[in-house]
């Protein structure tokens, strides 16, 4: 694939996963505002967040058999036609749960991107090549926190929360041109794929069968949750509890997306030298860590804002070398129903996340302690999980090694 043509198709693909990103990371500054225009709270604003998660998760496990059994592109535009209405009307609600309704939807439309690029990742790219081809595109999503925020930021402080949907259904709108114009078709539609209720069922039953497709997609749903709580929480802890502003929140959430650009380009290099699974336990190792101090300090009061924002900057560096490693171990075993499994990893990590935001929301204090603690939990938590899973694989090779051994005696 040349340079030019692998440039483009990692910026589309690129572009379609960041349209969930962008939809979650341009309103967060505007929380504060949303919820004194609606006449509510931080913690029912935040709700709103929780649905659009709760959106993606369902809507990927519809994605899934429909792109397997339409072709990539199909439900890929009908999803976008719905991103985009929806977000139009986002901008004109007049309550808080008629915004929690409509984010809903909005994430069901949205989640096709997701789902369509994670699975032409598949198609498009040789086996030894898809962790490479993650890490590009975990890359160019990173860009959308740095972006997004801090626009965000800016539409709110100057001119009014209703734009944020606005600009969101816009971009979307060129997306969808491009996408039609330039995006590859990937595999055909599979006309044998069935669409009854029972017969996804047992595809998905089929998927998650897969030991290293389950172990993967739940290490990197836990662990991946923990940048879920910290986006729930952030706006609330900057703004209400620091005092900033909502530029300058704009703008501390895109020096923390540094942390991740930064890593995916380091995972980029690690991988010539080290293994996936190595990678993501180092970097979750050293997250657990970071995570206890983070938990210590706040309930201590260690921390100034800047020494705080340090801290979470080098914590989120380890965002950007498991997520890209879990996904392309979770995808490696299928050459077909990779839409479903494409669909299931992503409503694993998306159900988690909303799970993760709503505890943010039922625990909230007006305190960072909400937010830091199931931080550190869902890195414990996705430890774990490799851990006992290395552990049994371990005894499994010792065990057959010592029949092999017994059979040569023989």
């Amino acid at each position: 694939m040349a340079n030019r043509n692998l440039f483009t198709l990692i910026l589309l693909l690129g572009s379609l996963s960041t349209i969930s990103p962008f939809s979650i990371d341009m309103y967060l500054p505007g929380f504060p505002a949303i919820a004194s225009s609606l006449g509510t709270s931080i913690a029912r604003v935040q709700l709103s967040l929780t649905s659009y998660l709760v959106g993606i998760a369902v809507g990927q496990l519809f994605y899934g058999p429909l792109l397997d059994r339409f072709g990539r592109k199909k439900p890929l535009y009908v999803g976008l036609v719905i991103y985009i209405l929806s977000s139009f009307a986002c901008a004109a609600v007049s309550t808080v749960d008629e915004l929690i309704y409509l984010r809903f939807i909005q994430a069901i439309g949205g989640c096709a991107g997701m789902v369509a690029a994670q699975t032409l990742v598949r198609d498009l790219f040789p086996v030894n090549k898809i962790a490479q081809a993650f890490a590009y595109l975990t890359l160019v999503i990173a860009v959308s926190p740095m972006i997004a925020p801090t626009v965000g930021g800016y539409l709110t402080a100057h001119l009014d929360w209703h734009y944020l949907f606005i600009v969101l259904g816009a971009i979307t709108t060129v997306i969808l041109i491009f996408t039609k114009l330039y995006l590859p078709p990937g595999l055909p539609p599979d006309p044998s794929i069935s669409l009854k209720p029972l017969k996804v069922f047992h595809k998905y039953v089929y998927v998650l069968k897969n030991k290293q497709f389950l172990t993967y997609i739940l290490v990197g749903g836990i662990a991946g949750a923990a940048p879920f709580a910290y986006i729930a929480g952030s706006s609330d802890v900057f703004i209400n509890l620091y005092g900033l502003s909502e530029t300058t929140y704009g703008w501390i959430f895109a020096f923390l997306a540094v942390a991740m650009i930064g890593s995916t380009q380091l995972n980029h290099i690690l991988l010539k030298k080290f293994s996936n699974q190595l990678i993501i336990r180092v970097a979750l190792s050293y997250q657990v860590v970071l995570g206890v101090i983070l938990v210590l300090g706040i309930y201590y009061d260690w921390f100034s804002v800047w020494v705080f924002v340090g801290m979470l900057f080098v914590f989120l560096t380890g965002h950007g070398l498991s997520i890209p490693n879990s996904a392309a171990l979770s995808l490696a075993p299928f050459s077909q129903n990779a839409g479903s499994a494409s669909a299931m990893m992503g409503f694993m990590r998306m159900a988690i996340g909303g799970l993760v935001t709503a505890l943010v929301s039922i625990f909230h204090d007006g305190s960072a302690l909400p937010m830091v603690l199931l931080m550190a939990f869902c890195i414990a938590g996705g430890l774990l999980i490799l851990s006992i899973y290395h552990r049994k694989r371990i005894l499994v090779i010792a065990r057959k090694s010592k029949n092999s051994l017994k059979m040569a005696y023989r």
